[in-house]
């Protein structure tokens, strides 16, 4: 998490907002993926969000809802993600890397485990747009426990909403 600090600190000492991109990993192919984060982090990104492909990935528009179809048809899986970062690692990827997506893969392929394992690839955190409050609070500990941290999003629904106001004051 330390690197996306620094990302968003040196675009604030640049005095400019931070870039930052977004692809579903495996699409359109998945040995494209390597190359297009390559050609994010050329084409000046910061921060590059690599969203985990989901069946139903309601919060999203059409567009992102296609690619994830696309990208699940194309077998990508959390195991296979993991080597889309390695490989992109290897060849000279600096830019953070962000999972972003929805819970169930994630509980799916489980949270200690995904959490060594995005270490070890060298993923700097998660984006998880779906997670209910009571499974944000242990997801955000395993996090801490392993150096990560969750970026929260707020939707103005949900903002206006005194559980969830509590709930980001108290964690």
């Amino acid at each position: 998490m330390e690197h996306i600090r620094q990302t968003f600190a040196q675009c604030k000492t640049e005095g400019r907002p931070a870039l930052v991109t977004y692809v579903t990993a495996g699409f359109p192919r998945v040995e494209e993926t390597r190359d297009i984060l390559l050609g994010m982090q050329a084409g000046g990104s910061d921060i590059i969000e690599l969203g985990l492909p989901f069946t139903d990935p309601i919060a999203d528009g059409p567009t992102i809802q296609k690619s994830n179809l696309k990208a699940l048809e194309n077998g990508v899986t959390i195991a296979s993600m993991l080597e889309m970062v390695r490989d992109a690692r290897q060849h000279g990827l600096k830019t953070p890397v962000l999972f972003m997506g929805y819970y169930n893969p994630i509980l799916r392929y489980e949270e200690s485990k995904l959490m060594a394992d995005c270490k070890e690839v060298g993923v700097n955190g998660f984006i998880v747009v779906d997670l209910p409050l009571k499974e944000a609070i242990r997801f955000r500990e395993g996090c801490t426990k392993t150096g990560y941290e969750t970026i929260k999003l707020l939707v103005k629904i949900f903002a206006d909403s005194f559980q969830y106001k509590d709930f980001l004051t108290s964690h």
